[in-house]
């Protein structure tokens, strides 16, 4: 792994923690293409069960573990879905902390027509990567043409605006990236989750969880919805309430930033 650099793991605006973030993400999403014009589907691949909805879960280095693993929870069980995590290649792969490794089960090639695509966010790293990153871009546009859902949490919808799917369209972020949105075309909106037609992006990291119990009961019915929420016991207290940067002083956002700028790789 490489040395800990003093960049955020969420891709944007850490000035509040005295690092500069912006160049790479700035310059990824300046040269984010259109979305591609439609084009003969590809057949669909063996990797699908028979009769059931199919979640594919990206993953790639330096993404945020909870943003991929909170949806896959609450998707995971829900009755007539399959979830499954693709990346370039199958394999492990690392988080932006880089003390965590997830595999994924299947590389981009062998999922070709999922159903839903969960697009987490991830480090600046991660994220800069994987918005200049043609593989993932023109799966993630392959993949739209034919979901019933593209999703995306935190800093995935940068990767997303990348592919050239959220242009004018509104979205949401992780808090420290919502000006980043305009820079891919699309409008920043407040909300745990904006869905807008099929496309349903989720703010920071634990906003995640709220999506994807959203997304169950989108993909089932809102019995399943209410029973999952259960399942997860998802009834949060938070202990201090400054999980929002509205509702957090200066100093506990500059903080904030820095505690993960620290823990980047």
């Amino acid at each position: 792994m490489s040395e800990k650099q003093t960049h955020s793991r969420r891709g944007a605006l850490l000035t509040a923690a005295g690092v500069t973030l912006g160049a790479g993400i700035a310059s990824a999403a300046a040269t984010a293409p259109a979305a591609a014009a439609p084009a003969t589907a590809p057949a669909a691949g063996a990797d699908r069960k028979p009769g059931q909805v199919q979640v594919a879960v990206l993953l790639y280095d330096g993404f945020t573990a909870l943003d991929a693993v909170g949806p896959y929870e609450a998707l995971c069980r829900v009755p007539g879905v399959q979830v499954t995590t693709v990346a370039v290649k199958a394999g492990l792969v690392r988080t932006d902390t880089g003390e965590l490794g997830i595999a994924a089960a299947k590389s981009l090639r062998q999922v070709r027509r999922p159903d839903v695509v969960v697009i987490p966010g991830g480090g600046e790293r991660g994220t800069t990567a994987s918005m200049t990153d043609e593989r993932i871009l023109e799966w993630i546009r392959r993949a739209h043409r034919h979901t019933t859902w593209t999703t995306s949490i935190c800093t995935g919808s940068l990767i997303l605006g990348a592919a050239g799917l959220l242009r004018g369209l509104p979205a949401t972020t992780y808090w420290a990236s919502r000006p980043y949105l305009k820079e891919v075309g699309a409008i920043y909106t407040p909300g745990r989750f904006v869905e807008t037609g099929k496309i349903i992006t989720a703010a920071g990291v634990s906003a995640g969880i709220d999506m994807g119990l959203h997304l169950a009961a989108r993909l089932s019915d809102d019995r399943i919805g209410r029973a999952m929420e259960l399942a997860l016991e998802y009834d949060p207290e938070p202990p201090f309430g400054t999980g929002s940067p509205e509702k957090a002083d200066e100093q506990t956002r500059t903080l904030a930033l820095k505690i993960l700028a620290d823990s980047a790789t």
